[in-house]
């Protein structure tokens, strides 16, 4: 593959956000805990989501610095889709409430209890489960897709100094020297014009490069819908605007963030 990669990546020490200097193998090894690699480095380091929220309204990414993420249901569904196929033994650890709907007492008052013990629980409803092993179960019915999986390793965390910038991620399958992502959508002939919109591009590149084994990248989408499946390979002109994105959005963050500009001076400027 001939798209341009950055010229730089420093990898022997880790600066985050705090100033605290770490070993890259000693930080990985903390990176296979969750509340290490989405508590701590959620608000230390950068990723591709967070770059992606940086790009949309810097705002945006001070408010959920401060106030924290909003789980939607997409992204609910997602996770628990990708527990059941890469990681079980958390499918099999989260709390199952009987129940159809989130918008219910039993719900709520099964979240208090977890949070209450502080067991540190996820708490899904049984609707929620059995749409992630419905679709885990087409999903392993496609050779294709269900092929990715041998042989593979899987959510592979990785973390690097990027023009100056901690970036962590977590590959879900690295299978020789090719990166694999799972994704649903609740529309596949709509998932080639989409990928730029939510910013895939940005994330592939980046994974590109922080894993730099790895020389294609590919997504597995599943219809939440049809259970149709697609197998998108991403081409040079999909990761050279991944690059332009990753560029734009560490310029970004350095100007508000780092250079402390005046964040309320933001504003977006477009032609209709």
């Amino acid at each position: 593959m001939s798209y341009e990669s950055l010229e730089e990546l420093e990898t022997d020490q880790i600066v985050t956000f705090d100033g605290v200097v770490h070993d890259e193998a000693e930080i990985l090894e903390k990176m296979m805990d969750d509340d290490f690699y989405y508590g701590y480095l959620g608000k230390q380091a950068l990723s591709s989501s967070s770059l992606k929220t940086i790009l949309k309204s810097p705002k945006v990414y001070l408010q959920k610095l401060e106030e924290g993420d909003v789980e939607t249901q997409p992204l609910r569904d997602g996770k628990m889709f990708h527990w059941s196929i890469l990681e079980p033994d958390k499918f099999e650890a989260v709390e199952i409430v009987d129940v159809k709907s989130r918008n219910t007492k039993a719900f709520h008052f099964a979240v208090a209890e977890v949070l209450a013990e502080g067991a540190g629980k996820e708490v899904y409803t049984i609707k929620e489960k059995e749409t992630a092993l419905n679709l885990k179960e087409h999903m392993l019915k496609n050779d294709m897709a269900s092929s990715y999986l041998q042989d593979a390793e899987y959510e592979i965390p990785a973390i690097k100094m990027i023009h100056g910038v901690p970036f962590r991620a977590k590959a879900d399958i690295l299978k020789k020297d090719k990166i694999v992502d799972l994704k649903t959508t609740g529309d596949i002939s709509k998932f080639k014009s989409s990928a730029y919109a939510f910013g895939y591009d940005l994330q592939a590149y980046l994974y590109l490069q922080m894993f730099p084994e790895a020389k294609s990248f590919e997504f597995v989408v599943i219809d939440k819908k049809t259970f149709e499946i697609g197998i998108y390979t991403c081409s040079e002109e999909f990761l050279e605007s991944g690059k332009r994105k990753l560029e734009k959005g560490i310029e970004t963050y350095k100007y508000f963030f780092v250079d402390n500009n005046d964040i309320e001076q933001h504003y977006i400027k477009d032609m209709l």
